[in-house]
C-alpha cells in the first residue's frame, strides 16, 4: 500500500509539472504572438510607398522615413565592418594562439560582463568618448555599437572555433601546414556556420538598438549618402520610432506603428536568415 501511494503521488506530481510547463510555454507563445500580431495589424496598413520613399517635411506636414532607413543601413554596415574583424580575430587568438589560460579566462569573463551591461551605459560612454571627439554622427553611433557587439561576436566565434575537432588540426599539422594555414584552411571553414550566425544576430541587435544611439548618432532626419552620412547626425528607425511616438502632430502615431511593423518584419527576416545560414553551412561543411 505504501509503495502504491508513493507511485500515485509521484504520477500526480509529474502530471502537475508537465501541466505547468505546458502552461508556461503556452503563455510565452501567446504573448509573443499577441505582440507580433498587434504590431503588424496596427502598423502594416500605415506602411505606404510615400512613407518609405520620402523624407520628413515640416512645411507641408509630410512624414517620410527614407533617411531613417538609409541611416539604419549605414550604421549596420559601418558597425559590422569594424566589429567582425575585431571579434573574429580576437576569438582566433584566444582559441588558437593564446597560451596563458588565466589571461583567456579573464578576457572571457570581461566579455560576458560587457554583454550584460545596459545599453544606456554604452550610450553614455560613447557620448563621452566618440561624440565629444567626432560630434554627434553615425560614426560615433557605429563605434558605440562596436563596443556593445564586440563581446557577442567574439564569444560566438570562440565557441564555434572550439567545436572544430582537434584531430583536424593535428592532421593538418602532420601534413606540414603552418599554424595560420591550419586556421585559415581547416579551422575557419569548419566553424563558419557559427560565425555567420553570430554576425547575422549581431546585425539584428544593431537594428533594434535605440538608447545608445540617442546619445551618439543624433536625431536628424536628413538624407545623405554613405560617407557624408557617417559624419552627420542621423536618426535610425528605432530612434525615429521613439521620436514619432512622442510627437503630438497628426500622422506621427501612425508612422510610429508603421516603423514598428517594419522593424518587426526585419527582425523576423534576420532570425530566419540566421537559422537558414546555420543549416546551410552545416550541410556544406559535412559534405
Amino acid at each position: 500500500m505504501q509503495n502504491s501511494s508513493i507511485s500515485t503521488g509521484r504520477k500526480l506530481y509529474i502530471r502537475l509539472m508537465k501541466g505547468l510547463c505546458c502552461l508556461s510555454a503556452a503563455i510565452t507563445c501567446g504573448v509573443a504572438l499577441f505582440l507580433i500580431g498587434y504590431v503588424l495589424v496596427k502598423g502594416v496598413p500605415n506602411v505606404t510607398w510615400e512613407l518609405v520613399s520620402t523624407k520628413l517635411s515640416y512645411l507641408d506636414g509630410t512624414i517620410g522615413i527614407l533617411p531613417d532607413i538609409l541611416n539604419t543601413v549605414y550604421i549596420i554596415i559601418a558597425t559590422l565592418l569594424i566589429v567582425l574583424p575585431l571579434g573574429v580575430g580576437a576569438a582566433i587568438y584566444l582559441t588558437e594562439y593564446a597560451r596563458n589560460k588565466r589571461l583567456v579566462a579573464v578576457i572571457e569573463y570581461a566579455a560576458e560582463t560587457l554583454s550584460g551591461i545596459p545599453s544606456i551605459i554604452f550610450g553614455l560612454v560613447g557620448m563621452l568618448l566618440f561624440a565629444n571627439t567626432f560630434g554627434s554622427c553615425l560614426l560615433a553611433g557605429a563605434l558605440t555599437l562596436v563596443i556593445m557587439n564586440l563581446p557577442t561576436v567574439m564569444r560566438t566565434a570562440q565557441e564555434s572555433l572550439k567545436t572544430v575537432p582537434q584531430s583536424y588540426r593535428e592532421g593538418a599539422f602532420g601534413l606540414g601546414a603552418g599554424k595560420w594555414r591550419v586556421v585559415r584552411t581547416v579551422v575557419l571553414p569548419g566553424c563558419v556556420d557559427g560565425v555567420v550566425t553570430g554576425c547575422i544576430l549581431s546585425a539584428g541587435r544593431i537594428l533594434g538598438e535605440s538608447a545608445a544611439l540617442l546619445f551618439t548618432a543624433g536625431v536628424a532626419h536628413t538624407l545623405n549618402d554613405f560617407f557624408s552620412g557617417l559624419g552627420s547626425p542621423g536618426a535610425t528607425l528605432t530612434v525615429a520610432l521613439y521620436l514619432y511616438a512622442r510627437e503630438p502632430r497628426p500622422g506621427a502615431a501612425e508612422a510610429s506603428f508603421a516603423i514598428a511593423a517594419i522593424l518587426m518584419a526585419l527582425t523576423l527576416v534576420i532570425n530566419l536568415a540566421a537559422a537558414l545560414a546555420g543549416r546551410y553551412f552545416k550541410k556544406r561543411s559535412a559534405l
